[in-house]
C-alpha cells in the first residue's frame, strides 16, 4: 500500500501514514501533507528552455 508523508507545521517533524488513513497528529494538531517541490522555474526568462509547452508570443516579432 502507498504511503503519504506528513509534516508538523509547529516542530517540522515528519511522519508517514498509509494512503487513505487519517493524518497523524503532532503538537496537538493534525499534520499537513508534505508538498513536493515545484519543478517549474519561477522566472519567465529561465522557464522557457525547460518548458515542454508550446512557445508563447513574447511580442518581439515587431508586429508583423
Amino acid at each position: 500500500m502507498a504511503e503519504k508523508t506528513y509534516v508538523c507545521e509547529t516542530c517540522m517533524k515528519e511522519k508517514t501514514a498509509a494512503q487513505g488513513e487519517k493524518a497523524p497528529r503532532c503538537c496537538g494538531r493534525p499534520m499537513e501533507p508534505k508538498l513536493e517541490g515545484c519543478r517549474t522555474p519561477f522566472v519567465a526568462e529561465t522557464a522557457r528552455p525547460d518548458s515542454v509547452d508550446e512557445p508563447c508570443d513574447d511580442g518581439t516579432d515587431g508586429g508583423r
